[in-house]
């Protein structure tokens, strides 16, 4: 998960789509270059087998708005590796400086 939040914040659509499940992965994978990731809360990770589970709030700014992203992500282990499968979002606000 931590990863995947650094992907985000460099922008890196590449390794977002590699720890995609395929299954899942988007068609077009577009990151917004104006969107600024700020921080990072992990309040949950669990794993059962090859299920996992992460809830999360990330902090972000967009301009003069800045918001919460609470997720609670859904992960599938195949092999050695994680990919992200899907997750549950619910934006907490945005608000101006």
């Amino acid at each position: 998960m931590r990863s995947r939040y650094s992907a985000f914040v460099v922008g890196n659509a590449r390794y977002l789509a590699d720890t995609w499940h395929p299954r899942t992965l988007p068609d077009d994978l577009v990151l917004d270059p104006d969107q600024r990731w700020e921080g990072l809360e992990v309040s949950e990770a669990s794993e059962d087998g090859a299920q996992g589970i992460v809830r999360f709030r990330a902090f972000w700014r967009y301009s003069s708005e800045r918001g919460i992203l609470a997720e609670t992500s859904r992960f599938r282990r195949v092999g050695s590796r994680w990919y992200y499968l899907d997750g549950d979002v619910g934006d907490q606000g945005a608000h101006a400086d």
